[in-house]
């Protein structure tokens, strides 16, 4: 499984020029599940993102502003998009291939078990909408980006 994060002070999904999910300040977390990937990668990663420290910690003697303060530390939310082009691979000719991901009927119970896992772990969490069209808008707070891959070996 590879999520892409990025640290929102705003963050939304439209369909059909409806919004679907909105969150304020937060995590946009990009999902794209492997062919391979299982629950035990969707139950690593549940607890392992909201606990990242990639909020600036303004308080304090120091005032340093380093990252230092978690999602539930700051009353995030979590807005997580389905997306399968993560495993996208463009390394031959011009057209990219997606042998790495996995098939929607595989994908689509793999997805919502990421997001069950997330909200199990006490983060509050939008949803995205699994295999439509959507329009994903936010304000990348930094920019803070970071891409977070379940390997065997972290697990």
């Amino acid at each position: 499984m590879r999520l892409v994060i990025q640290r929102t002070t705003q963050a939304r999904v439209l369909v059909d020029d409806k919004i679907i999910a909105e969150i304020g300040t937060g995590m946009l977390v990009l999902a794209g599940i492997a062919r391979s990937d299982t629950q035990v990668e969707a139950d690593y990663l549940a607890r392992r993102v909201p606990e990242l420290r990639i909020f600036t910690d303004t308080s304090g003697a120091d005032k340093t502003g380093k990252m230092n303060l978690t999602l539930r530390q700051v009353e995030g939310s979590v807005l997580i998009v389905p997306n399968f082009t993560l495993y996208g691979d463009c390394s031959k000719g011009r057209r990219p291939g997606f042998d790495m991901a996995a098939r929607p009927e595989a994908a689509r119970p793999l997805f919502d078990y990421l997001v069950a896992a997330f909200i199990n772990n006490g983060a509050a969490t939008k949803v995205g909408v699994f295999g439509a069209d959507m329009k994903v808008e936010l304000v990348n707070d930094g920019p803070v980006t970071f891409v977070l891959d379940s390997l065997p070996t972290q697990l």
